[in-house]
């Protein structure tokens, strides 16, 4: 790789021998059906917002690229379907051992490619490590119930088939994890996937789809289990609008997860959407503000704000407000903002300029709504924030009703918001949003906490007490309502969306009863 040597963070994080063992090179083919590679579109460039350094190109995948990617993935299907849940489990626990494996150097290209702080990459990584054992323990309980039938000499009983081939389309901002929740689950279930990562982050889904690729061929399996595709938007499109791919999960902005779910819906295909979020923290009087300031500081700027779950606005109720004001600021002034693989650091880059100038706009439209700047944001420059990603933290002071609060702004810029009254009015302000996915209130009154879980509580996907907004764990279901998409991925029976569900009845007498008593004698 010679354009990392001229890197000196490159060089001094071990950047180079990351990418070699994970077989990144400095052009990759970017389509593949496990160890087949292969590509015929145009070269595009993957750069890292840390320094600004050429990492290394990937050629993009075309329409005659995508067809062999497909007929692979058919073909794979007809025989991974028949194998048993508990060997498909295998496959995905020697998946995860690969992972633990390579741990260091994925986690390090996560965070060089993405620019999230290296312990953010490292349990990126973990994550996918993680969703691979619940995966291996759920091969052994993809069950369906049994019912008792009307008829006398019947049974009845659902049972979960392989649903086929599922599309992937992933984000820039969790560049592996979210492919692993996905893959993890589908694979245990008997479908095959097609993996379209962001076209920020490339070289990311090129190193999973090596480690995956080798436990295909060390257990003689199929290799269009697992396939790769690259590109823009225009690639996602061959997968949204292919009536050979029954699920499509997509996770990124709201107004890309509309597009994907209208493809779908018109060919009758199902859509998985994890799409934006607009989070609060509801601070009650009953806070403790440590753990508040806790919560919502790493909320707000882990990942730079580039999270769906990162906490947007911060709910205070005002006899509290200028405390919890005060601490949240002090707080903002020990933040260090630099090289995201240097772990003294907090905060790493934003993705890449446009990132920037959205980050700026959301700055520049909070003031003319009416909106104060407590802690004062800008683009970082000088030596160590050459590539211009770095920003500083911003804090306002605004309204719910501001149209800038409305919207998600994928940048370090949290909103203090004051309620007064009850918790209820906290809720509303909380609810009053078209997104729905992550929600915290900081209390120790129980009638709070249970108002704020009750079904007149929090309307989003997650709700959380006594924790922030951001970082969820494998063992439950993920996702969000309203704009959010109504997605579930990761835990809980998150499974059942990537299978087909069926109804079976038994008749074992030599009569034909019909249900509902009714009569039909020939």
């Amino acid at each position: 790789m010679s354009t990392l040597t001229q890197s000196t963070i490159a060089q001094q994080f071990g950047m180079t021998e990351a990418l070699e063992a994970l077989g990144v090179k400095a052009i990759n083919e970017g389509t593949s059906t496990g160890n087949n590679w292969f590509s015929n579109g145009d070269v595009f460039e993957s750069y890292s917002p840390v320094d600004g350094q050429l990492i290394g190109k990937v050629k993009a995948s075309t329409a005659a690229d995508y067809e062999k990617v497909m007929q692979s993935a058919t073909e794979a299907f007809k025989t991974f379907k028949l194998m048993p849940a508990p060997q498909r489990g295998e496959i995905v626990r020697q998946f995860g051992e690969k992972l633990r494996k390579n741990k260091e150097a994925l986690g390090k290209l996560v965070s060089y490619e993405m620019g999230k702080s290296l312990q953010e990459g490292y349990g990126e990584v973990q994550e996918m490590i993680d969703i691979c054992d619940f995966a291996v323990g759920l091969s052994r309980q993809l069950h369906g119930l049994t019912m008792h039938s009307e008829r006398p000499g019947h049974r009845m009983y659902e049972q979960y088939h392989p649903m086929g081939i599922v599309g992937i389309i992933s984000a820039f901002n969790f560049p592996v994890a979210v492919w692993a929740w996905n893959t993890a689950l589908a694979w245990i279930c008997g479908d095959v996937c097609v993996w379209k990562p962001s076209e920020k982050t490339p070289l990311c889904g090129i190193a999973c789809q090596n480690i995956i690729a080798e436990v295909l061929k060390e257990n003689n399996l199929p290799e269009g289990i697992s396939c790769l595709i690259n590109g823009d938007y225009k690639v996602g499109e061959l997968m949204t609008h292919d009536k050979r791919i029954p699920l499509v999960s997509a996770t990124g902005s709201t107004r890309m997860g509309k597009i994907v779910a209208q493809a779908c819906a018109a060919r009758l295909g199902k859509s998985l959407l994890e799409l934006g979020g607009n989070n609060a923290i509801i601070v009650t009087p009953d806070a403790d503000i440590k753990m508040t300031v806790i919560g919502a500081v790493f909320g707000a700027v882990g990942t730079a704000g580039q999270r769906c779950t990162s906490t947007r606005r911060l709910i205070i109720h005002e006899s509290i407000y200028d405390k919890v004001r005060d601490a949240i600021v002090g707080a903002y002034g020990q933040l260090r903002i630099g090289n995201p693989l240097d772990q003294n650091n907090h905060v790493g880059p934003l993705i890449d300029k446009h990132a920037v100038e959205m980050y700026n706009n959301a700055l520049t439209k909070v003031v003319e709504e009416g909106g104060k700047i407590l802690v004062e944001g800008g683009v970082l420059n000088g030596a160590g924030y050459e590539s211009g990603c770095y920003v500083k933290p911003a804090i306002a002071e605004a309204k719910n009703s501001f149209e800038i609060v409305q919207h998600e702004t994928f940048a370090p810029v949290l909103y203090l918001l004051k309620y007064s009254g009850d918790v209820t009015n906290a809720i509303d302000v909380q609810n009053g949003v078209a997104q729905g996915l992550s929600s915290a209130i900081m209390t120790n009154n129980l009638r709070e906490a249970e108002a704020f879980l009750s079904a007149a509580g929090s309307d989003c996907g997650i709700a959380n007490v006594n924790i922030g907004t951001s970082g969820a764990e494998i063992g439950g279901a993920f996702g969000g309502e309203k704009e959010t998409g109504g997605g579930r991925e990761s835990g809980s029976d998150a499974w059942k969306v990537y299978m087909r569900r069926q109804t079976n009845t038994i008749n074992y007498t030599t009569s034909l009863p019909l249900a509902q008593g009714i009569k039909f004698d020939l």
